[in-house]
């Protein structure tokens, strides 16, 4: 019996800690494990005895590139127990901050994370050092987007301003419209950087899985919907654990989420996009037809081109948004606590966020579940990991470490926001 072993050296173009481990027999793969060994944390079971009106302050520290994701997804359930329905210029500010977010983390993955893969650099700064106006415009496309969730937000890291029924305070007209020509630039920026990444060489693959992700005809998915499938699913969110289940892996601290059937599914750009793209604002709609971008993309190496278009889309969303707005009589709708459950779904940079809870009648959580994007992408990434390891058996082992480290940083995976990502070991026998 031979026994290979690749350790690659640690690398930081993920967020978080984990370790690849791939045994191979006989040719095959017949393990492929994605082990995400950082301790648990313990949200859920830190939300359970909290009044209603604090998870969304609380799971906002979930992760600082996406905060305002596990904001809107746990306003979206509380609410719905209290039998708020938010709309007009309140609801508009929430598509508008989750607008920024989407600027800021795809500006961080497509830049500084996944770009430096398909130009052959080991980090954004070597690549600033060849190509300093590319990544200039990284930064200022990821500051437009942590400006715009600052203004609404209170600050870009874990936003204050969001509550139950609405904000603390609604910003002023004029404090968005000055934002008007940072944003401009911002989607001018977007619309190059997806003609760029159309233009890169992309390996030849092809995802099979189910796609799923949010659906409100009229409008690309962001912070409402329904819950649909490339299959035909078509679900409200309350009815997304009949469909959806989570299980714990001995290697792996965090859930992996599959369809109640048992297989494998995808959510994210790709997924949006496949199911949504008529809906992209006109700037998007036209820069994908002009790059050939259309739906279903499943070449999950193209998720940085759609990434892109959604920039744009952001970009130029946020512009109408503003170009639309009027400050609101009141930030807020008052609240009362009430026993029930509530359920939200909204979609992250990286895609389907589920929350629910259940509460009594003086309103305390007694019941929290969170079901972010990773873990339910991370049985599609080890599906994809099989094939590409199994067509790659030949090649030398720095070029297999390197294709494995591409295919996870495809996925964008947000383990947690730590240093360092994958140790590789293959075994073959």
């Amino acid at each position: 019996m031979t026994t290979r072993t690749i350790t690659p050296p640690p690398l930081a173009r993920v967020e978080g800690e984990g370790r690849l481990l791939i045994k191979v027999v006989d040719g095959r793969a017949t393990e492929v494990r994605l082990k995400i060994f950082e301790p648990p944390r313990f949200f859920e079971a830190l939300l359970r005895g909290r009044a209603y009106t604090e998870p969304p302050d609380i799971t906002a520290r979930i992760c600082g590139i996406c905060p305002v994701a596990y904001q809107m997804s746990a306003l979206a359930a509380i609410e719905q127990i209290c039998g708020l329905d938010v709309d007009g210029p309140a609801a508009a500010l929430r598509r508008l901050i989750y607008c920024g977010e989407w600027i800021e983390s795809h500006a961080l993955h497509v830049f500084l994370l996944h770009l430096p893969d398909f130009l052959g650099y080991d980090s954004a700064i070597h690549l600033a050092q060849d190509d300093p106006a590319l990544v200039e415009n990284a930064l200022a496309l990821k500051k437009a987007g942590n400006t715009l969730m600052t203004v609404i937000g209170g600050r870009s890291i874990h936003p204050v301003n969001a509550r139950v029924g609405g904000w603390y305070r609604a910003p002023r007209r004029r404090e968005l419209t000055d934002l008007a020509p940072r944003l401009e630039r911002a989607r001018d920026i977007a619309r190059d950087a997806a003609r760029f990444v159309a233009g890169l060489d992309f390996p030849d693959d092809e995802i099979s899985q189910p796609f799923v992700a949010l659906h409100q005809p009229g409008e690309y998915p962001v912070e409402r919907g329904r819950i649909v499938s490339t299959d035909g699913l078509d679900i409200a969110a309350a009815d997304y654990d009949r469909h959806f289940t989570e299980e714990q892996v001995p290697w792996s601290n965090a859930l992996h989420s599959t369809l109640a059937t048992g297989g494998s599914y995808l959510v994210g750009p790709l997924a949006r996009f496949a199911l949504n793209a008529r809906w992209l604002a006109p700037a998007a709609r036209e820069t994908a037809a002009d790059i050939g971008l259309r739906p279903p993309e499943r070449n999950p190496y193209r998720a940085i081109v759609v990434r892109c278009v959604e920039m744009v889309h952001a970009a130029d969303e946020a512009l109408r948004i503003i170009g639309d707005y009027t400050e609101p009589d009141v930030p807020a709708l008052e609240s009362r606590p009430r026993a029930g459950t509530g359920y939200g779904v909204t979609e992250a940079p990286r895609g389907l966020l589920y929350h629910r809870y259940t509460t009594d009648q003086d309103g305390t959580v007694l019941d929290a579940k969170i079901v972010p994007p990773t873990s339910q992408n991370q049985r599609s990434i080890e599906d994809d990991l099989r094939g590409v390891v199994e067509r790659g058996l030949d090649l030398p082992e720095a070029e297999l470490v390197r294709r494995c480290e591409r295919v996870v940083r495809n996925y964008d995976p947000c383990i947690s926001c730590a240093t360092h990502f994958l140790t590789l070991h293959i075994e073959c026998d």
